[in-house]
């Protein structure tokens, strides 16, 4: 593989999945680790993603503004948030994820919308902020320099005490017999806690990232209330996902 076709792959798979380790793509290219640092590092200084420690993160995925224009598949995860909003009734009481399609719905909150709102992600805090009928809670504890997400034991801890109408969340991977997964263990443990502090819980996925997994299992599917993706309920590519007990918007 041409090192251009390589890099090529390496972005592909940054912003599909907004965050990536260098050992799955050294795996994935079959090269070596070594070649794959030197690629992203490349691909950093070029400012096409952010290089973070053992792996690397989607411009839009590390970087927060009002105006972002980097975000990969951006009209597919703005479908999402509004078929998201149809749930949403005045003084209902949310938790949103992290990640670019749950900012998207944070963009797209009527102002009209009385919510008290729990959020976890500093960029969809700032978002929420601008809204001035949205009560913002921010959920604090250790914060990813990546994603800019509370994580660990006192974000954990802080999302035992609450139950919330609907948590929308995110995922890096789905798969109608491995459920949701991730690569990171914390982000893991954190999803688990976000999902227990949830009456509802609906996941928020562009098509792209059906069929897919990875190391570490949030849920099964059947533990989501909703999965919501940019394409319509009858595609055929959700057939797999029709016949769990899962609703699909």
């Amino acid at each position: 593989m041409l090192k251009e076709e390589r890099q090529h792959s390496i972005l592909n798979e940054v912003e599909l999945h907004n965050r990536v380790l260098l050992t799955d793509l050294a795996d994935k290219l079959n090269v070596s680790v070594d070649t794959v640092r030197r690629d992203v590092k490349e691909l950093d200084d070029e400012n096409l993603l952010v290089k973070v420690h053992g792996g690397a993160v989607s411009l839009g995925f590390a970087n927060h503004s009002p105006q972002q224009s980097n975000v990969y598949a951006q009209d597919k995860k703005i479908t999402i948030a509004k078929k998201a909003l149809g749930l949403l009734k005045n003084n209902s009481v949310i938790l949103i994820d992290g990640g670019t399609t749950c900012l998207e719905l944070a963009k797209l909150l009527p102002v009209n919308l009385k919510l008290t709102c729990f959020t976890l992600s500093l960029p969809v805090a700032m978002e929420l902020l601008r809204k001035p009928n949205v009560e913002t809670i921010f959920i604090g504890g250790t914060l990813s320099k990546g994603s800019q997400i509370a994580m660990g034991s006192s974000t954990i801890n802080a999302l035992s005490q609450i139950k919330v109408d609907y948590s929308f969340i995110g995922t890096g991977y789905v798969d109608t017999e491995f459920g949701l997964t991730e690569f990171d263990w914390d982000v893991v443990q954190t999803k688990k806690a976000v999902i227990n502090a949830s009456k509802k819980a609906v996941l928020l996925c562009i098509s792209e990232k059906l069929n897919s997994q990875h190391r570490f299992k949030t849920c099964d599917l059947n533990v989501i209330n909703t999965m919501i993706t940019e394409l319509e309920p009858w595609d055929s590519k959700l057939d797999a996902f029709k016949n769990l007990n899962i609703q699909i918007l």
